[in-house]
């Protein structure tokens, strides 16, 4: 098995506790009689989608990272709407991201393993 480079671990640990800690603020916010209106489903399926993102990171899932990359992608999005200082952070997280997901360490570890044979 191939050791997993720290830097995606700390990644796969923080989209895990951002989808937990998410999901459970916006379940206590959201009144149970409008939990399918407004669009609040979606909130919860980008919250589940951060947690399936780092249990794949974790497990070495080829398309795990770039799932992790299209997430923090999406979020840099809609900080476009939001304010300044949210798409400089949301920016900084992306690349950081990028280079903890794309490195040589994290390539060779998510490098599909051949078949003997």
């Amino acid at each position: 098995m191939k050791k997993r480079p720290l830097t995606v671990t700390i990644i796969a640990w923080l989209l895990i506790a951002t989808g937990v800690t998410g999901f459970a603020y916006h379940l206590n916010e959201v009144k149970p009689q409008h939990a399918l209106q407004d669009g609040n489903i979606w909130i919860f399926v980008v919250e589940v989608v951060a947690m399936v993102c780092g249990v794949l990171l974790l497990r070495g899932g080829y398309w795990a990272r770039w799932l992790a990359m299209a997430w923090i992608t999406f979020h840099l999005a809609i900080s476009f709407f939001d304010s300044l200082s949210k798409v400089a952070v949301h920016a900084l997280i992306l690349l950081l991201f990028a280079y903890c997901l794309f490195h040589p360490a994290a390539n060779a570890y998510f490098r599909r393993q051949e078949p003997d044979g």
